[in-house]
């Protein structure tokens, strides 16, 4: 039995965040825990594969309009509510660059082309991995999309509180890259 002590029968490590995989993708066997190169991994006893859990990338954009940042009010969890950088996950074969162009035009109304990226957000134990475009809009109208409830133009120097560990950094490298 891997992954427990013989002697007492506690936990010998954890596994964190595998628990949503319970089969294997390769041959459809169920998936058990395991030390893998040293780290808690699941494994099929079926074929012997190793199941990996791949983080989730988001893309996010920030542009001005005459001046002003563009931000959504959240129509979903999390943040629901909240005013936060227009930004979505990336499709499966879809370029980070386009995705963050997409997610942007979906949610604001507004057409942007990516610029330079900003930089990637990440952080123990979240599977959400962020790559951050500035963009300069290059069409549209501004208009809340269908997973935001408002979109609004804000001073970059009078934002509201944004609502996500990473976007104070965000914004901080955003102004470095203007400097």
């Amino acid at each position: 039995m891997d992954g427990v002590l013989a002697t007492s029968g506690q936990p010998l490590y954890s596994f964190p965040m595998t628990e949503e995989m319970r089969f294997c993708q390769a041959c459809g066997h169920e998936l058990g825990d395991r030390l893998v190169d040293g780290k808690p991994r699941r494994h099929c006893g079926g074929c012997g594969r190793t199941a990996f859990l791949d983080p989730k990338v988001a893309a996010a954009l920030l542009a001005l309009v005459d001046g002003k940042l563009a931000l959504v009010k959240r129509g979903i969890e999390p943040a629901l509510g909240r005013w936060a950088f227009p930004s979505g996950f990336v499709d499966r074969g879809e370029s980070v660059e386009d995705a963050a162009a997409r997610e942007f035009k979906e949610e604001t109304g507004l057409d942007a082309k990516p610029g330079r990226l900003v930089g990637v957000y990440s952080g123990a134990g979240n599977p959400v991995v962020l790559v951050v475009y500035e963009g300069a809009v290059v069409g549209g109208r501004l208009e809340a999309g269908h997973d935001a409830v408002d979109a609004a133009l804000f001073d970059p120097d009078e934002l509201p509180p944004l609502p996500f560990p990473h976007d104070e950094r965000i914004l901080a490298d955003w102004r470095a890259l203007a400097g």
